[in-house]
């Protein structure tokens, strides 16, 4: 294995053993998903693997080039299996991220979204002053109600100031508003393809099992690794 190849540590047999290489049954896969594919077994699309990890280094060799230029990574995964993974990974990493619906208009009505988020942290701010005391127990629990929805819907842009450089998708049938705005606006797409969707759709594809949560937790990871070195080299 050359140097540039082992630079994200990728094994092809850690990844055989998350099965990221199983797709949907035949007749569900996208025509365009075909030079990804090393066969079929039992009805069922079989990814080249080799191809998968030759895509994701292109994907985290993108993600450490943006990172190193101090340029936002939007990180998106809506799916129940990974909100969790999502939330904890972007807080850890500090990137801003959706793990419940994405709003349609997030990026196509940013100026929007820009005016709620200002709503958003302005009413934090008066509840961390005690500024609602002075209201009555029913309009402090309509402030609390609104914060509540306030956080699933924008908790995890709330520091956005503007639109990202680019966004990971973790679900791209899931989530694919989220890709047809960020096309309209220029984001760049980093996206895992599963067999029944269009990865020219995504400027950097990763072809992989979006339904295997450990397919999902080993993209995650490397993920992960080439932030922390991304960031850690930037700071030196």
């Amino acid at each position: 294995m050359s140097t540039k190849e082992n630079e994200f540590k990728i094994d092809l047999e850690e990844m055989a053993k998350t099965g990221m290489h199983f797709g949907h049954q035949t007749f569900r896969s996208h025509p365009k998903m075909a030079p990804y594919f090393a066969g079929i077994k039992n009805e069922i699309h079989i990814l080249d693997l080799e191809k998968t990890a030759e895509k994701l280094r292109e994907a985290l060799k993108f993600i450490q080039e943006i990172i190193s230029q101090g340029k936002i990574l939007l990180l998106i995964g809506t799916k129940v299996q990974v909100r969790d993974l999502v939330k904890n990974l972007a807080k850890e990493l500090n990137l801003p991220y959706v793990s419940e619906r994405w709003l349609g208009g997030t990026f196509t009505n940013f100026e929007t979204v820009l005016k709620r988020l200002e709503h958003f942290k302005d009413l934090e701010k008066k509840k961390a002053q005690g500024e609602l005391e002075k209201y009555t127990k029913k309009e402090r629990l309509i402030f609390e109600q609104e914060l509540k929805e306030l956080e699933m819907k924008f908790g995890g842009i709330k520091e956005l100031n503007k639109l990202p450089y680019a966004i990971f998708v973790l679900d791209m049938k899931k989530d694919e508003l989220a890709i047809l705005e960020a096309k309209k606006k220029g984001v760049k797409i980093i996206g895992i393809c599963h067999t029944n969707v269009d990865p020219t759709l995504a400027n950097y594809p990763i072809p992989a099992n979006d339904d295997s949560t450990p397919s999902v937790k080993y993209i995650l990871e490397k993920l992960k690794e080439t932030i922390l070195k991304a960031k850690l080299a930037k700071n030196k």
